[in-house]
């Protein structure tokens, strides 16, 4: 998948989240917002209470899409006659849309209302949507090939050579501006605070300001159009390659850590649900099977 492909395919996964929950939350505004004493004598009370056919349905879908974005996507990791059908970068990108789109899903199923064991299983889902979102971004921090392989040191050096050549060559950079925009980089580090989350804020914003001042220098020196952009582009790269080289091995601790709280909230989750929906079918409850 090309590049400009990938953002077209992200693309759409975002734009069906926040259509279908921005249509769920206009239709069913009333009916939610209504107090729950008395929600059954609302219009919409038989389409949307969570036995109803529309609030039982998408419960139904939600859960279907979380069992089959956690197992699709443990089972493309795992299973090794697997590891050719797409690229793995793909697979957890597809994995966070539906872990994403079910929990929306399911809360819209619930109406809202949470009482007994179903609110332990939807606490644990919010707790692994929010662990999800922080293993994302931990994930994007640790450079690795397309196909989902973690880059060592000695290749992430590489391609920080070779992005600081192509400045110098492709594009004639005066060595003196690369010379000064290396020593600032490295001292991003010497900024950081002892607060981690501070640490991380601290450096995006200098990364921010150190953009700014590069395209400035490249003005300066009568440096326009394409090659500026292309320019600021491969420095903006230089700048990402220096931040995971400078986090690797922290980021890498953190995501075995984060394996050990994300996945027990993950099991819990759906050992709840498994048992809700044997419980639901015990009591007679269909949709229009």
């Amino acid at each position: 998948m090309g590049r400009i492909a990938h953002k077209i395919y992200l693309g759409l996964l975002v734009s069906v989240t926040l259509l279908v929950f921005f249509s769920l939350a206009f239709y069913g505004s009333g009916y939610y917002l209504t107090p729950l004493h008395e929600r059954p004598v609302h219009p919409r009370h038989e389409w949307l209470k969570p036995t109803g056919l529309i609030g039982h349905g998408i419960g139904i879908v939600g859960s279907a899409f979380m069992i089959i974005g956690v197992f699709g996507y443990m089972s493309r990791k795992r299973f090794r006659r697997l590891s050719r059908l797409g690229v793995l970068r793909n697979w957890l990108e597809f994995h966070i849309f539906l872990c994403t789109l079910g929990p929306i899903l399911v809360l819209f199923h619930t109406s809202f209302k949470f009482g007994g064991l179903v609110a332990v299983s939807f606490w644990s889902m919010v707790a692994v949507v929010l662990s999800g979102v922080i293993g994302r971004f931990i994930y994007l921090q640790i450079p690795r090939t397309i196909e989902g392989r973690e880059l060592s040191l000695n290749e992430l050096n590489t391609m920080e050579s070779e992005l600081i050549s192509g400045l110098k060559n492709k594009h004639q950079i005066d060595a003196h501006i690369i010379t000064s925009m290396n020593a600032a980089v490295a001292k991003a580090g010497e900024k950081e605070g002892v607060n981690y989350l501070v640490r991380i804020c601290r450096r995006f914003v200098f990364e921010q300001k150190l953009v700014r001042q590069f395209r400035k220098e490249l003005k300066t020196k009568n440096i326009k159009g394409k090659h500026l952009r292309s320019a600021v582009r491969i420095f903006k790269s230089k700048i990402i390659l220096n931040r995971r080289i400078a986090w690797l091995s922290s980021m890498q601790n953190f995501l075995r850590y984060w394996h050990v709280a994300h996945l027990p909230f993950a099991l819990v989750m759906l050992v709840i649900m498994i048992i809700h929906v044997m419980v639901a079918v015990l009591f007679g409850y269909k949709w229009i099977f």
